[in-house]
């Protein structure tokens, strides 16, 4: 599964790849993850360690609903 068809086939789920380079360490990886968490909310949905130490990271949210099916606000006279 690939992180572009669990986003076409999740509509409810909106995810960000993110690259981590094989000199990040698992504390400084964890503590930019919690900050975009933190400010963001966004969670981690995968993680993928390659042999050279690099990883890939999924993160997901829910995507927020907009005022679909809300009329247009009428215009002030």
């Amino acid at each position: 599964m690939s992180a572009t068809s669990t986003a076409e086939s999740d509509p409810d789920w909106e995810y960000y790849p993110l690259r981590l380079p094989p000199g990040v360490s698992r504390l400084s990886a964890a503590t930019r993850l919690s900050i975009h968490a933190e400010f963001a909310g966004w969670e981690l949905s995968r993680v993928l360690l390659y042999s050279d130490g690099s990883r890939k990271v999924w993160l997901r949210r829910k995507r927020t609903r907009t005022a679909a099916g809300l009329p247009e606000p009428l215009p002030l006279p």
